[in-house]
C-alpha cells in the first residue's frame, strides 16, 4: 500500500491483487487449505482516511467511489458491485484496528473513512488490502512504532491474503498464504480486469475444489515473471480454483470465451473469482481490449498495471 501523512492522521491507498498462480495442495487440520500462490498488486485502489481521536472507539464509514459505481452501472454490472460493506465490527478494517488496539494495550480511538473502488466477492483481495492499510495507518497515527514484521504476524490471524499487502507488490505465498517470499519484478505488466455482475463465496469455491494429485510447478512462471517475459507469463498462468468456480457460475466460461477472441498473452480467473483478467502486450493493447469489453454487459471493466511498491513505512 501507499501511505501519506495528514496533519492528524494518515491516508492509505490499498491496491487490489491478481493471482498469476494458485495451486491447492491439501486441506489442513485447521480446516483451511494448503496453497502455493504467486500474487501481484495492481493499480486499482481503495482509499482509507484514518484520523486519531480522543474517543475510546473506532468509527467507520464506507462509500463507493462515484466514478467506479457509475462505470459499473454503465457497463452492465449490478448496483451492488462493492457489496453491502458493513460499517460495524463485522468489517475486516474495524476488526484489524481493534485487534491492534488490544495487542498494544491502548484505548486510543480513530475515525476511518473507506472509499471503495475494488469490487467485492471478486478474488481481488479488497477487504484484505483494506485491513493491511488500516493496520499500517493506525500504527502510525497512534505512534506505536511496531515493525512491519510484527504487524504481518497480527495480520495473518485476520485473513490469508492480508500479510501479502505489507510487501513490495509481488510475492509467492505458501501455507494459508502467510508464508511470504517477496519477488523482484523488473517492469510493469498491463492487464484488463473484468468483474462480472455476480460474485462468489470463497468458502463455497474451495468446497467444490479438488486439491491437486500432481501439483503444477510454480518455478517456470516465477522465472518468466522475474525476466519480464510477458508472453511466457501468459502461457504459465494457473488457478486450481477456476474449474470449481466454473461449476458455480456460467460467467467463468463466458468470460473465457470472450477473452479467447482478444489476442491476450494469457487469461484466467483470479483468486476464488469471479473476476477474470487478460495480460496485454502493452498499454495501447490494454486500452483496445477494454474498449471491446465495455458495452457487452460483462460487468465492471478496468485497465491496470502491476505495481512495484516501496516498502511501506509510517
Amino acid at each position: 500500500m501507499i501511505l501519506t501523512a495528514l496533519r492528524d492522521g494518515m491516508v492509505a491507498w490499498a491496491p487490489a491483487k491478481l493471482n498469476l498462480f494458485l495451486e491447492v495442495l491439501d486441506q489442513r487440520e485447521d480446516g483451511f487449505h494448503e496453497i502455493e500462490t504467486l500474487m501481484v498488486a495492481v493499480a486499482i485502489f481503495d482509499t482509507i482516511y484514518l484520523l486519531a481521536t480522543g474517543e475510546d472507539r473506532i468509527r467507520l464509514t464506507c462509500e463507493t467511489a462515484v466514478g467506479a459505481q457509475a462505470r459499473a452501472r454503465a457497463y452492465g454490472a449490478a448496483s451492488n458491485l462493492m457489496g453491502d460493506v458493513p460499517e460495524s465490527a463485522d468489517n475486516l478494517v474495524v476488526r484489524a484496528v481493534e485487534r491492534l488496539r488490544d495487542e498494544a494495550g491502548i484505548r486510543a480511538g480513530a475515525t476511518i473513512r473507506l472509499i471503495k473502488r475494488i469490487p467485492s466477492a471478486a478474488g481481488l483481495g479488497g477487504a484484505s488490502s483494506d485491513a493491511a492499510a488500516a493496520l499500517m495507518a493506525a500504527n502510525a497515527v497512534w505512534k506505536l512504532g511496531w515493525p512491519r514484521e510484527r504487524l504481518m504476524q497480527l495480520a495473518a490471524g485476520l485473513g490469508s491474503d492480508v500479510p501479502f499487502f505489507f510487501g513490495s507488490g509481488a510475492a509467492i505465498c505458501r501455507g494459508r498464504g502467510e508464508r511470504i517470499e517477496p519477488l523482484r519484478v523488473p517492469a510493469r505488466m498491463h492487464v484488463v480486469v473484468v468483474r462480472p455482475p455476480v460474485g462468489l463465496s470463497t468458502a463455497e469455491v474451495y468446497r467444490h475444489c479438488t486439491p491437486a494429485d500432481r501439483p503444477v510447478a510454480i518455478a517456470p512462471l516465477r522465472l518468466a515473471l522475474q525476466c519480464g517475459e510477458w508472453s511466457q507469463v501468459g502461457r504459465r498462468l494457473h488457478n486450481r480454483l477456476e474449474p470449481a468456480a466454473a461449476k458455480l457460475t456460467p460467467w467463468i466460461h463466458r468470460l473465457r470465451s470472450v477473452f479467447d477472441r482478444l489476442d491476450c498473452l494469457g487469461q484466467q480467473m483470479t483468486g476464488s473469482g469471479t473476476s477474470y483478467y487478460g495480460i496485454c502486450r502493452n498499454a495501447g493493447h490494454a486500452r483496445r481490449v477494454a474498449a471491446r469489453l465495455r458495452g457487452q454487459g460483462l460487468g465492471y471493466v478496468a485497465v491496470a498495471t502491476t505495481l512495484a511498491l516501496p516498502r511501506p513505512t509510517p
